[in-house]
């Protein structure tokens, strides 16, 4: 059965490195320095090669060029270098070829990347507090899709699958109808198998079935599904996705201008990609 191979695959996922783990009590504390966050992050050559990668690249425009880890935790911010650094680990724990879903895992960091830098820049000006809780699961909401890809692969369907989202289907009914299963549930489950915070598991879970999340979560897995869908990752910040993302958020009464300004502001830094 496909739901057994699935549990399979996520019970035999590598731990969290030492480096994560600490991340991660960090990022519960309810205080938090940049020089113990700069500590724990110096451990890991990976992490420090991501962010240094992720500070100069065109999404962020900064002015001089960033070649310390601690120029970057100062530039970026304590909770946007925890979603880089937990972000970039993540993806590389759950390295698989996501030929099915028609993109390769550059693509699907950049589509991360916008998705974080989309969550800061609209929500910055519309709660301080749910930028803050947002930035980290906005970038890891879509880690399911490696699971998911290895499934529809085992199962022969990656032609099938890629064809379908080609044709404009809708990704997460299309994961329900071949696999059973959405990317916001296998990411759920991956987490909770990690052991991450439940606040994190919880926000995310309901993101591809908005209907069945509970009240207290709503709001916020309802942001994480308008970043969603424009941050698509097959197209991420296309014409019809920001399109489709803006109606969503109209739908749930979020602040539009706001959301469209953060666009903008984006699209201006992308050009000079």
């Amino acid at each position: 059965m496909v739901s057994d191979y699935i549990i399979e695959k996520i019970e035999s996922l590598p731990p969290l490195p030492k480096t994560i783990i600490e991340i991660e009590e960090f990022r519960q504390k309810p205080d938090k320095e940049s020089f113990e966050l700069l500590k724990i992050v110096e451990k890991d050559a990976l992490i420090v090669s991501t962010l240094l990668k992720v500070s100069n690249s065109a999404m962020f425009g900064f002015r001089s060029k960033v070649e310390t880890a601690s120029k970057a935790i100062n530039l970026l911010g304590i909770n946007f270098t925890i979603s880089i650094a937990i972000g970039g680990t993540v993806q590389n724990l759950l390295k698989t070829n996501l030929s099915a879903y028609g993109i390769n895992s550059d693509d699907f960091m950049r589509a991360s990347n916008l998705a974080t830098t989309l969550t800061s820049t609209w929500l910055s000006k519309v709660s301080f507090d749910l930028k803050e809780e947002l930035i980290l699961p906005a970038l890891l909401q879509e880690a399911g899709k490696f699971i998911l890809a290895d499934v529809i692969e085992n199962e022969g369907k990656t032609e099938e699958f890629n064809i379908a989202i080609k044709s404009g289907k809708d990704v997460a009914s299309l994961e329900k109808e071949i696999i059973g299963m959405t990317t916001s549930e296998i990411t759920a489950k991956i987490f909770k198998h990690w052991k991450l915070s439940e606040n994190l598991i919880n926000v995310i879970e309901y993101v591809d079935d908005i209907e069945k999340c509970p009240a207290e979560y709503l709001e916020r897995s309802q942001i994480l599904e308008v970043i969603k869908i424009i941050c698509n990752v097959t197209d991420a910040f296309s014409d019809e996705n920001i399109e489709k993302g803006i109606e969503k958020a109209k739908e749930y009464n979020f602040d539009v201008k706001s959301l469209e300004k953060a666009i903008e502001k984006i699209q201006d830094r992308l050009l000079d990609e």
